[in-house]
């Protein structure tokens, strides 16, 4: 009993343990050996730097973007290339703002073989994009983008993002069936079925070609009616007409102000344009519908999911106009236990101390501004007490003369 015991755990854990492809936290110099520095571009790129967040533990590293207005560029393989047909997949990174930033993003590609990582840039096949995008307040959203027989596929949904300067843990998981979730902090900010919510097979009907709306086809649903006749003498009521009630002032000169006249108002009796009364059209037809037909074009595919076959690597590729943004916590693995456990294990207790800290941070602040305010008071009200005694001793010294 003991070993189909042992053997059931074994199973049970087997079904939802899978494997970690990719794990970084930066936590010592050797990152520097597993990532690659790109430049893809002539005009300078922004330096990556090794450091500690804000609220951190000095020994908790992540590398953060440290130039304002630059691109930047860096890349790390995958422990081995993985293909999700018929699998799961899950990207889940952390994400930390500490410039308040402006415009830019904090994206993680997943990337297929053959980039050059020393030139790895915008223009690189990749085959999922994910993570948050911030430029002012029109763009502010967690970009889900996957590649689809060479397209790059938007989600049809605006998923939220977060826009604070506090560490925030995004997750994505592509599933077998189809779906998808992407988590922030733990939390489902959205999920659902990858061919509902993202353009793979197309329409499954398309107009037909060769049908168009005849051309004696009447889709006006009223007419004017023919025997309606606009009344005798309609135009002849003005829109505006001289105030009666206005009166010339008393102090009118004719000479210098010239003939005084009545401001004008609207006029109560003027009925606007004169048009005629809508009636049914006894020749409409309804609204022309376009036939329909199957699209040719149109292919079943069960395996949406299946954006890496394979992938080989996760890169950062981005644009700031602020810099200061601190990545850190990597995880790319087969199964959503995995990255829930590392969450749970490594990632949520960090994220609730900052949170902790930052609030301990901002409580100190709020009490020095009210100390230095209530001193700034109690200053001006000695300040004008002394005013008010020297007022008193020079009323004094008046009274004696």
């Amino acid at each position: 009993m003991k070993l189909i015991g042992a053997v059931l755990v074994a199973a049970a854990l087997a079904c939802v343990s899978g494997e970690v492809l990719f794990k970084e936290t930066f936590d010592d110099g050797s990152w520097k050996d597993r990532w690659t520095v790109g430049a893809p571009r002539d005009d300078g790129m922004g330096e990556w730097k090794w450091v500690t967040a804000s609220h951190h533990d000095d020994a908790d590293k992540g590398i953060k973007t440290g130039e304002d207005a630059r691109f930047y560029s860096i890349t790390a393989d995958l422990d081995a290339e993985y293909s999700n047909e018929g699998k799961d997949l899950v990207v889940a990174f952390t994400v930390k703002h500490e410039q308040n930033i402006d415009c830019g993003g904090a994206y993680i590609k997943l990337l297929p073989p053959g980039f050059d990582p020393a030139k790895f840039g915008g223009d690189d096949e990749y085959a999922i994009m994910f993570g948050p995008d911030i430029c002012g307040t029109s763009t502010r959203k967690t970009h889900a983008i996957l590649t689809y027989k060479g397209k790059n596929l938007l989600t049809k949904k605006n998923i939220r993002c977060e826009t604070d300067q506090a560490s925030h843990r995004y997750s994505l998981l592509l599933s077998a069936d189809n779906t998808y979730e992407v988590k922030i902090d733990g939390n489902k900010v959205e999920s659902g079925s990858l061919v509902d919510d993202f353009d793979f097979l197309g329409p499954k009907t398309v107009k037909d070609p060769a049908e168009s709306k005849p051309e004696d086809w009447v889709d006006e649903a009223k007419i004017p009616d023919p025997e309606d006749v606009k009344p005798a003498g309609w135009d002849d009521v003005p829109s505006q007409i001289p105030d009666p009630e206005a009166e010339q002032p008393e102090d009118w000169d004719e000479e210098e102000d010239g003939e005084w006249e009545p401001p004008m108002i609207d006029n109560p009796e003027y009925q606007g344009e004169w048009s005629p009364t809508m009636i049914d059209n006894p020749e409409y037809k309804g609204e022309w519908v376009h036939p329909m037909i199957p699209n040719p074009d149109y292919e079943e595919d069960d395996t949406v999911h299946a954006v890496c076959h394979p992938c080989s690597a996760v890169g950062f590729e981005l644009w700031q106009v602020k810099a200061g943004t601190v990545f850190d916590d990597i995880l790319v693995a087969t199964s959503v236990e995995d990255e829930e456990a590392f969450y749970a294990d490594s990632v949520k207790a960090k994220l609730a101390a900052e949170a902790e800290a930052d609030k301990a941070k901002k409580e100190a602040e709020a009490k020095a501004a009210e100390e230095a305010r209530a001193k700034a008071e109690a200053e001006a009200a000695e300040d004008e007490d002394e005013d008010e005694d020297e007022d008193e001793d020079e009323d004094e010294d008046h009274d004696e003369l």
